[in-house]
């Protein structure tokens, strides 16, 4: 895993060895194992690389093809390199590496930009062809890994973190209005957008060609929730297949000249892959995972059992909420956008507790949740469009006591009320194409309340949000099952703009660390978007054919526990037993008010609240109103302000080619 960057100006002449070398060194994090420059005309890459595969000097990129006319700087891995590098080899292309990047230098020479269909990987690419005068930039199906740019008068700048955007002074750093706008919505910019005002990202499944016409973007893959024709199968068969699938995609993760660990949180998705991994590849795999002090959110008695279970070499790293609060301006650094949740805090102690155990490389069970359907949203869907047909229905709305046993053990009469009052909202608008996420986004909206009058998106409305993400569905969208629907949603916004974003690429990469996701195999995702309904949520119980699976290797009590959202503590960990001085700067009504983005008076007060009893009296949607406020504050005052906030350390000088 690597981070690149690139400039692409047909416009004039340009120095970019200094710019590049800076644009690189700012992304030293995601590549600290050597750099390399090509320049030659309107072209400069830069890489910082991660040697996980041909660890020897001649794996350094940038790469290039036989006659040096096609470079190539890489982010990523492709997995199935092995298979199409003795493709290439019969058609007589010769290699001086033995890297997964130099095949696609060779695959780019034979298939054009109809290489990625050929691709199992995850990854960020930009191919410069000297001969054609241009540029290719390409991004995985799902969006692991990122890349972002900025175009202006003939001239393109990418790189795969925007801070080595902002190295360029001629690019403006502005936070976007509307961006910021969605983040206070659905927790993420939507589509192209960044939170950056003229920052773009290449979208996933998509890939960009830039010549001196300009730029021209075109889709390659997205999922398809499409039933599958045919006969019917038995719950068997469908079984095998998924077992199989989840055994081959483990099996190519494997392949690296570094040790391979695997994150375990304690969860069924988790465990499912370490067992796989253990018990067929690696008989002494060492795992790792994070424990919280706060018992809400601790899963480790769980993780005790899957460890004695497959008996690894496991590793746990205690998160306290002083941790969170201690380290949430470097999070903020590395995530580049404002969040609403604490969560990526412990998963980036987690990757460094895997980098201080000497490895480069883990496993991790990230993309279950969307693809086999087992967030709570899925379900509140069902139960609430079950209750939509008998709106009147005493019986009905009780089903959401399932979902949630322990608010409603707690609450008297009249809070049970008020959450099934919250729920009954917008009940019967079950032909919306938003509907299992238009509750979650109402209620998330009302955090923009927070803004100042000066500061608000370009559109100041649900519906236009709505609107806005709804003329970006498939043609085809509404012709799916409700239940195929919501995770379409769910995938196209918080798997790739959040979870794989600001916890997963970010927080591992931050130290170095590069996550791989066998459930984010695209052979898998096509294979659980064409199951019947039934075998992703049947009745209310999710994730139903990979618990068959998984059954049969891992622990019953993981298996059959309740599913526990990962999340961390919130406002504990910045008004605890002792001040954070940062806090206090920029939750200050001065820093508020100086910042511009948010009404003075209302911050205080909801400050107020927090300080009293140590938050104990918030509610869920302050504590999210808090973190999405400090977390701008930061964004301004590290990108904005004081940029950089972080310098690079221990930068080596680049090769230059």
């Amino acid at each position: 895993m690597c981070g690149i960057a690139g400039i692409l100006n047909f416009k004039g002449p340009e120095d970019k060895r200094e710019l590049l070398t800076r644009m690189v060194n700012l992304m030293h994090h995601r590549g600290p194992d050597a750099s390399g420059l090509f320049l030659d005309g309107p072209v400069g890459l830069g890489h910082a690389r991660l040697s996980i595969i041909d660890l020897s000097s001649s794996g350094i990129q940038p790469i290039h093809n036989e006659d040096r006319t096609v470079w190539i700087v890489f982010n990523g891995e492709i997995f199935n390199y092995p298979d199409l590098r003795v493709d290439l080899e019969g058609k007589g292309h010769k290699f001086y590496t033995q890297t997964d990047t130099e095949v696609l230098v060779h695959l780019y020479e034979e298939k054009g930009t109809d290489l990625f269909q050929l691709l199992n990987g995850q990854f960020a690419i930009a191919i410069w062809d000297a001969k054609s005068q241009s540029l290719l930039l390409g991004r995985d199906r799902v969006g692991i890994r990122p890349l972002f740019y900025h175009h202006k008068n003939g001239r393109l700048a990418f790189a795969s973190e925007i801070k080595a955007l902002f190295a360029d002074p001629t690019i403006e750093r502005q936070i976007d209005p509307q961006s910021l706008s969605d983040v206070f919505t659905c927790w993420a910019p939507l589509g192209e957008r960044t939170s950056f005002k003229d920052i773009f990202q290449l979208l996933p499944g998509h890939y960009a060609t830039y010549t001196r016409m300009g730029m021209n973007t075109q889709p390659y893959w997205q999922p398809d929730f499409t039933p599958e024709n045919g006969q019917p199968r038995n719950l068997s068969d469908w079984a095998e297949e998924l077992n199989a699938l989840l055994l081959d995609a483990s099996r190519i993760r494997l392949r690296a000249d570094v040790p391979v660990g695997a994150y375990l949180s304690g969860g069924i998705d988790s465990t499912y892959i370490s067992a796989l991994v253990k018990q067929n590849f690696n008989n002494r795999l060492s795992t790792f995972s994070v424990s919280f002090s706060d018992k809400r959110f601790d899963e480790s008695s769980f993780q005790s059992i899957a460890v004695r279970s497959l008996k690894t070499d496991h590793k746990d790293i205690h998160c306290s909420e002083s941790d969170i609060g201690e380290l949430f301006p470097k999070i903020i650094w590395h995530t580049e956008t404002p969040i609403i949740r604490t969560a990526p805090t412990p998963l980036f102690m987690l990757s460094r507790l895997v980098r201080e155990s000497d490895f480069k490389v883990v496993l991790t069970g990230e993309g279950a949740d969307e693809i086999f359907a087992g967030y709570n949203i899925f379900k509140e869907d069902k139960i609430r469009r079950f209750w939509a047909r008998h709106p009147r229905s005493k019986s009905r709305p009780r089903l959401l006591e399932k979902l949630y046993p322990y608010i409603f053990s707690e609450a008297n009469q009249r809070s049970r009320q008020f959450i099934e009052g919250f729920f009954k909202k917008n009940l019967l608008q079950t032909g919306s194409p938003v509907y299992s996420h238009l509750l979650r986004w109402q209620n998330t909206y009302k955090l923009k309340s927070f803004f100042n009058d000066d500061f608000r998106g370009a559109e100041d409305s649900i519906e236009g949000f709505v609107k806005r993400f709804s003329d970006r569905l498939p043609d085809n969208f509404m012709s799916w099952s409700p239940l195929s629907r919501a995770q379409y949603i769910e995938i196209n916004i918080f798997l790739s703009n959040y979870l794989l974003s600001s916890q997963g690429d970010r927080m591992a990469m931050a130290n170095s660390i590069e996550g791989r996701f066998p459930y984010l195999d695209h052979r898998v995702i096509e294979f659980a978007c064409r199951m019947p309904d039934q075998l992703r949520l049947r009745s209310l119980d999710e994730k139903f054919l990979l618990k068959q699976v998984a059954r049969q290797v891992i622990p019953k009590e993981v298996v059959d526990r309740a599913k526990q959202p990962y999340r961390a503590p919130i406002s504990r960990s910045f008004f605890g037993d002792r001040s954070l001085d940062y806090v206090d700067t920029l939750l200050s009504e001065e820093q508020i008010r100086s910042s511009g983005y948010f009404d003075a008076p209302k911050v205080s007060r909801l400050i107020k609240k927090c300080r009293s009893r140590q938050g104990m009296l918030l509610s869920e949607r302050e504590n999210m109103a808090l973190v999405a406020i400090l977390s701008t504050q930061l964004l301004d005052q590290q990108f904005i302000k004081q940029f950089p906030a972080y310098e690079a350390k221990d930068v080596n000088e680049p090769v230059v080619f």
